[in-house]
């Protein structure tokens, strides 16, 4: 069995669904028919490009240019990570922080199955170098953005009673951990709700891509296994990472709470 091959003629029917979206939205004064028209117009150009910049990449097997796709591609998760943010780390650190950690954690991640698991000749083919770590980027930028977010969103909040630890002779440690174990469980919420809901609720992306493709639905589940096993822990070690560094970021060495050091966007 082999998949089915589709051509752009036949995606005018399904896109069809999307314009019954903007309909209604007309009809019930939504006024989201501007943002979903550019939603999927953004959606179709990207998606056609990056099938095509993936056949360059297939073709070429380049080290250096999978490293480079890889390196955009890491690029655009940590600037959707500040966008996301309500309040951000100071300078570069709210740029930089997202950007090493969700390198460091799909980085590692990504390289560990690579040389461990699947082991593809070469080791760097962008055929399976690149799916990977776009499915575990795409989980570790959500598990950041919402450990950042609660992290600094609690430190505002709980600034009065982290203070009273600090004068009470607590180390920042101690005065922050509250937040930063709430910061961590948001972090990791979105992983173990998708890793306890997959195979009763819905099918996987990958799982669904390959068994159009026509592999076995128990070997399409094995490959599902092994991917949701790394987004966990690519998720896991980028949160713990980006919410340990901007803890570390908002206090000091002299045991104070620095919320000074937070971007005023909406704080007082």
């Amino acid at each position: 069995m082999t998949y089915i091959p589709l051509a752009y003629g036949d995606l005018i029917l399904p896109a069809l669904l999307v314009v019954m979206d903007g309909v209604l939205s007309l009809a019930l004064h939504l006024k989201l028919e501007r943002q979903l028209a550019v939603a999927t117009v953004r959606m179709v150009i990207q998606l056609v490009l990056v099938g095509y910049v993936l056949t360059f990449l297939f073709a070429a097997v380049s080290p250096l240019w999978t490293a480079l796709a890889a390196f955009i591609m890491v690029l655009f998760a940590s600037r959707e990570i500040v966008a996301r943010q309500k309040r951000r780390l100071p300078g570069i650190w709210s740029y930089g922080l997202g950007a090493s950690c969700t390198l460091l954690a799909a980085g590692t991640v990504t390289m560990f199955a690579l040389l461990t698991q699947l082991r593809p000749d070469p080791w760097y083919h962008p055929r399976y170098a690149l799916p990977l770590l776009g499915m575990i980027l795409g989980n570790t930028m959500t598990g950041i953005s919402l450990g950042l977010d609660v992290l600094i969103i609690g430190l505002v909040r709980e600034r009065s009673a982290i203070e009273a630890c600090l004068s009470l002779g607590g180390t920042r440690y101690q005065a922050v951990l509250p937040v930063v174990r709430d910061a961590l469980r948001s972090g990791f919420t979105p992983i173990m709700n998708s890793m306890a809901a997959i195979g009763l609720v819905s099918l996987p992306g990958m799982m669904t891509g390959q068994i159009l493709a026509g592999v076995a639905p128990v070997d399409a589940a094995k490959y599902q296994l092994l991917i949701m096993f790394l987004i966990a822990g690519g998720t896991g070690l980028g949160t713990l990472a980006a919410v340990l560094g901007g803890a570390r970021l908002l206090t000091d060495q002299r045991h104070r709470l620095r919320l000074d050091r937070i971007s005023t966007g909406g704080l007082a």
